[in-house]
C-alpha cells in the first residue's frame, strides 16, 4: 500500500518516533523535516531519520503539492498555529497530544477545520500505539463485557528530570498535567464509555515534591461523569528508578457483564514485555497476550487522508476530548488560587 506524502514540523517531543515511524510502515513518502533550533530529540532523530532532509524554512513543507499531511510534535503550547498554518495551506494534519493548550485555540482549530475542510488528528498515543487497547476495543463492541460502565486510566511517567527541555518546567509552554498526559486518559474515557456530554466533578493537579521547578505538575486526577459512563482518571511523574519502563500504564474498563484491565508496557514482576489484557465475564477468566492486535490508527487515517472519511477518530471526538482536557486543568488550576 502507497502511503500519503507527509512532513514533519517539530520534534520537539519524542512521540515524533512512533508518529513518523508509523506512517512510514505504511509506505510514506517523507519530504522533509523542520524544527525550531536544536531540540533534546534532534541526535536521536538525525540517527533514525537521517535520511530525510531538514528544510530551514517549514513554508517549503507547506508548499509542496505532493504533502498530504503534517505531522507536528512541537512545543504543545506552539501546535495550535503550527496545525492552522498547515490547514491553511490545505494540508491535513497528525499532531502530538496535546494537541493544543487553551480553549481559545481549541475554537481557532475548530474555526480552521469548518473552514478548510482539512483532518486535524491528535495521536493520542496510549490508545492508537498499544495493541492491546486494538484487543480491548474489538472485545467491548463484540459484547464481551456488556454495557461499559466505567473506565480507570492510569499514566504514570518517569521524572528523568536532567534530561527534560526549559519547556517541561512551563505550565504556558506545556499546558498542564491534565491537559497535556490527561488528555491520553479523557480520550480512552470517551471512546469507550461513548459519552458525548460530561462532568468533570473533580480536578487537582498540585506539584508535590519538586518545589524547586515551580511550573511543574507531579500528581493530577480527573474524575468524569458521563452521559454514557464513568471514569476517574489518575497521572503521575512517579514511576520509580527499577522499573524497566517509563511507566506502569493500566486501563480498567468495567461493564455489567465483566472486566478488562490492560497492562499496557509492563507486567509488573513477572513480564518486562507489555500488551497484556485480562478478561473476566460470564464463561471465562482470560489472559490475552495482544502484540499482534495491530495500530489500525495509522492506516485509517491514510484512508481518511484519501477518502475524506473519519474512521481514525471522529473530529468532535477530538476537539471533545481536548476540550475536557483543558477544562479539567483550568479546574484544578482554579483550586490553587486565592478562593478558587
Amino acid at each position: 500500500m502507497t502511503g500519503p506524502g507527509i512532513a514533519v514540523v517539530g520534534i520537539d517531543h519524542d512521540h515524533i518516533f512512533g508518529m513518523l515511524g508509523n506512517m512510514l510502515k505504511l509506505g510514506a513518502d517523507c519530504r522533509g523535516w523542520w524544527t525550531e533550533g536544536h531540540p533534546t530529540t534532534e541526535a536521536q532523530f538525525l540517527e533514525t531519520f537521517g535520511a530525510f532532509d531538514r528544510v530551514a524554512d517549514r513554508r517549503v513543507l507547506l508548499d509542496d503539492g505532493a504533502v498530504d499531511l503534517v505531522l507536528i510534535a512541537a512545543v504543545p503550547a506552539d501546535r495550535a498555529a503550527l496545525a492552522i498554518e498547515a490547514m491553511e495551506a490545505g494540508k491535513d494534519v497528525m499532531v502530538d497530544k496535546p494537541g493544543c493548550t487553551t480553549l481559545e485555540q481549541l475554537a481557532a482549530l475548530r474555526a480552521c477545520v469548518a473552514r478548510t475542510g482539512r483532518i486535524w488528528s491528535v495521536n493520542f498515543s496510549e490508545r492508537f500505539e498499544v495493541p492491546a487497547v486494538t484487543r480491548a476495543d474489538e472485545l467491548v463492541r463484540a459484547g464481551a463485557i456488556g454495557r461499559v460502565i466505567q473506565t480507570v486510566g492510569m499514566g504514570p511517567h518517569r521524572q528523568r528530570l536532567h534530561t527534560r527541555p526549559e519547556w517541561y518546567f512551563e505550565k504556558a509552554r506545556f499546558g498542564g498535567i491534565l491537559c497535556d498526559i490527561g488528555s491520553h486518559q479523557v480520550d480512552q474515557f470517551l471512546h469507550f464509555t461513548g459519552s458525548t456530554e460530561v462532568e468533570i466533578a473533580h480536578a487537582l493537579a498540585e506539584n508535590s515534591t519538586r518545589p524547586e521547578y515551580p511550573g511543574f505538575e507531579d500528581f493530577g486526577e480527573i474524575v468524569l461523569n458521563g452521559d454514557a459512563g464513568h471514569g476517574y482518571i489518575r497521572v503521575d511523574w512517579f514511576t520509580p528508578d527499577a522499573l524497566p519502563v517509563w511507566g506502569d500504564g493500566r486501563l480498567f474498563i468495567l461493564g455489567d457483564e465483566g472486566s478488562i484491565e490492560l497492562r499496557k508496557y509492563v507486567d509488573l514482576a513477572r513480564s518486562e514485555t507489555g500488551n497484556h489484557l485480562l478478561l473476566s465475564n460470564r464463561t471465562r477468566v482470560e489472559h490475552i497476550d495482544c502484540r499482534d492486535a495491530g495500530l489500525p490508527y495509522f492506516p485509517r487515517l491514510a484512508a481518511d487522508i484519501r477518502d475524506r472519511t473519519e474512521t481514525a477518530a471522529a473530529q468532535e471526538h477530538t476537539f471533545r476530548t481536548m476540550e475536557i482536557a483543558i477544562r479539567a486543568q483550568m479546574k484544578a488550576d482554579a483550586r490553587l488560587r486565592p478562593g478558587g
